[in-house]
């Protein structure tokens, strides 16, 4: 009987893939104090950013398919595009917090691998970036 062979870790490749694109739109704060900057209408040119984690895979090397990621994006993209986001749906009070969490619900489903959304506001030198929450898996327990 031979001696039973020693469990060798082995790596795998892990990259960050992102995507980027762009939209105008307008939004308030009513609930803000009256003489609040940000309490009346205005608008941006805001920039989101999703990121997508995995391992290239046989037999082409991709770890996502960027047409999918375009396409989902796109949708996205229209219904951001030109619009007031208070009157999106699930959207009523959208910071940057707040845009950056519904991107990544309105996209999490059809991405797998979806480890973070920034949303931009490069006039202004502001951003946000949403990771998702940790699961109460043995894998994310403390």
């Amino acid at each position: 009987m031979s001696a039973p062979r020693k469990q060798t870790a082995r790596s795998v490749p892990v990259v960050e893939l992102s995507y980027r694109f762009g939209f105008d739109a307008a939004h308030h704060f009513r609930s803000q104090p009256k003489n609040h900057l940000y309490r009346g209408v205005h608008g941006h040119s805001f920039q989101a950013e999703i990121a997508l984690m995995g391992t290239p895979r046989k037999p082409h090397g991709f770890a996502a398919d960027f047409a999918k990621v375009e396409r989902a994006c796109l949708a996205l993209r229209k219904k951001l595009d030109h619009r007031m986001l208070n009157d999106i749906p699930d959207l009523p009070h959208p910071s940057l917090e707040h845009i950056s969490i519904w991107i990544w619900n309105s996209l999490k489903r059809k991405l797998p691998g979806l480890c973070r959304v920034t949303v931009r506001r490069e006039s202004l030198g502001q951003a946000c970036s949403y990771f998702g929450t940790l699961t109460d898996t043995p894998e994310h327990t403390p």
